[in-house]
């Protein structure tokens, strides 16, 4: 699979059943979310913007998603939000994680977000090491943030400064 053949284009409605379905196999990874099931559509959606919702696509097949939710309803947090980003088990080490980051960032600047944030367990470190790629920096550890199966668990807080919304 050559990462030339994908395309990454706005998430819709009709796209829900395979993001879910990617969201599952990182649920199951038990090192990409606390979560324990994926929700429905309906509550997905509320918990997430309207824009900064992208999916990746090798031959009209969704590989990945990813997307932005608010950290607050406060106006002074609007440019504030934490994101989200999955790859199907399939393919990752392929770049296309890569490519979704590029353009959440570009779409987060173009909806004016000033702050993306990202809470990850320690052990994804292909996630902190994407997140790193595109100017996230860590910010601390939360540390016996939650529990995982009887586990306490810490979070790696990472933090990416837009350039270009808020400088000014």
């Amino acid at each position: 699979m050559n990462t030339g053949d994908v395309i990454i284009v706005p998430m819709i409605a009709a796209d829900w059943e395979a993001v879910n379905q990617i969201y599952l196999e990182g649920i199951a990874t038990k090192n990409a979310t606390f979560e324990t099931t994926a929700p429905l559509w309906e509550a997905w959606d509320k918990a997430h913007r309207k824009d900064c919702r992208l999916v990746a696509k090798i031959n009209d097949t969704i590989v990945g998603w990813a997307a932005l939710s608010q950290v607050s309803a406060r106006k002074v947090y609007e440019g504030v939000t934490e994101c989200s980003i999955y790859i199907s088990a399939i393919y990752h080490n392929k770049g296309i994680g890569d490519k979704l980051m590029t353009e959440l960032v570009k779409e987060s600047e173009r909806n004016n977000v000033w702050t993306m944030q990202a809470g990850i367990f320690p052990e994804n470190i292909a996630s902190i090491r994407l997140h790193e790629k595109h100017n996230f920096r860590i910010l601390g550890v939360k540390e016996k943030v939650g529990k995982m199966d009887h586990r306490w668990r810490d979070v790696v807080l990472m933090e990416r400064r837009s350039r270009v919304v808020g400088v000014n």
